[in-house]
């Protein structure tokens, strides 16, 4: 599904929640643009959602297998580590 994936198309959890924007896939991850970085140290660096979470991709929308909430505690930030 990867391939299906484009530039600014909306991550979404399981239950519809917003959970980032694609900058652009890099290997078997997703790239978030830097505006949904969150706060704190988290803050204005790119976090990275792993394929193995996404279970589809519909129109514009990537749709993840966790709901936004569980998703986003598994988000990785650029050095691959769990954010």
């Amino acid at each position: 599904m990867l391939d299906r994936i484009r530039e600014h198309m909306e991550v979404i959890g399981a239950d519809g929640v917003h959970v980032g924007t694609v900058d652009r896939v890099e290997g078997e991850r997703i790239k978030l643009t830097k505006k949904d970085s969150g706060e704190g140290r988290h803050e204005g660096h790119h976090h990275y959602i792993s394929a193995g979470f996404i279970a589809d991709v519909e129109g514009d929308k990537v749709r993840l297998s966790a709901n936004g909430d569980v998703a986003v505690s598994f988000e990785e930030e650029e050095d691959g580590k769990a954010a």
